[in-house]
């Protein structure tokens, strides 16, 4: 497990090396959305997954590989590496620090090691079954959840308002908002982090994807928080995801969002 740690924070480091060179700089972008949305992906965001990539081929070359931006590579092991190159890719085009890199590795059944690197502020999350820990610098601090909060008291955190876009998402939230003591849009990968650190309570997102998620599974679970679907299911696939810094809040979240059994 040690090796596969500090693999995956070589890995970050790597990545790291392509995106702050164009970080706060004038780089193009496109849209990746089909469907009028925004969905940037910028040359960071590819150079830092190939750059990963290379390493990971390099060194374990019987590991598959999942990516953002470059897709499935399948490995002859049970193995595989999924990664996010920059999670909040919208926050990284305007200059801002709520985003980071994300590399996950799964063992066929669950990821077991997760990494959030932001470089720019040098901090690196790191979640195994070990723990959570957060290293800065020369410092490492053993991350926890605070471990009692009850929906009245928190703030719900949200990427972006648009992810409850559909009847059912906006129904299932407006269910939860009011219960809460304030709701926060922003965040992408960070505000995870935060819950692990215990800063932050409850984080409640609609529409990721497998990368957005499986490296965030070791960080919370590690720091002794919750991280499932809607549903209280499993998280590693799930487009819908509740982050919570103990069980008791999770239930009651799962009880607000009561989200319907087929998504309408």
């Amino acid at each position: 497990m040690r090796e596969f740690i500090e693999f995956a924070v070589h890995l970050a480091d790597l990545a790291g090396e392509q995106i702050l060179p164009r970080f706060r700089v004038a780089i193009g972008l496109e849209n990746k959305s089909k469907d009028g949305g925004f969905d940037p992906v910028t040359v960071a965001d590819r150079e830092a997954e190939a750059a990963i990539r290379r390493e990971i081929r390099r060194v374990y070359p019987d590991h598959g590989i999942l990516g953002e931006e470059h897709g499935l590579t399948a490995g002859t092991s049970s193995y595989t590496w999924v990664i996010d190159p920059i999670d909040g890719t919208r926050a990284f085009v305007l200059g801002q620090l709520h985003w980071g890199t994300l590399i996950a590795l799964n063992d066929g059944t669950a990821p077991i090691v997760g990494i959030m690197r932001q470089p720019y502020t040098g901090e690196t999350f790191i979640g195994s079954t070990a723990g959570t820990e957060l290293r800065r610098g020369n410092s490492t601090t053993r991350l926890s959840v605070r471990a009692t909060s009850r929906l009245a008291d928190v703030t719900v955190c949200a990427t972006d308002p648009t992810m409850f876009a559909g009847p059912a998402h906006q129904q299932a939230f407006q269910r939860l908002a009011p219960r809460a003591r304030a709701v926060r849009f922003g965040g992408d990968c960070y505000t995870p982090c935060l819950v692990a650190a215990g800063c932050a309570d409850l984080v409640v997102e609609a529409g990721l994807k497998t990368w957005d998620v499986q490296a965030l599974i070791p960080i919370v679970q590690g720091a002794g928080g919750v991280i499932t679907d809607w549903r209280g299911g499993p998280a590693e696939r799930a487009g819908e995801v509740i982050i919570a810094g103990n069980r008791e809040l999770h239930a009651e979240v799962v009880a607000a969002l009561a989200w319907p059994l087929v998504p309408g």
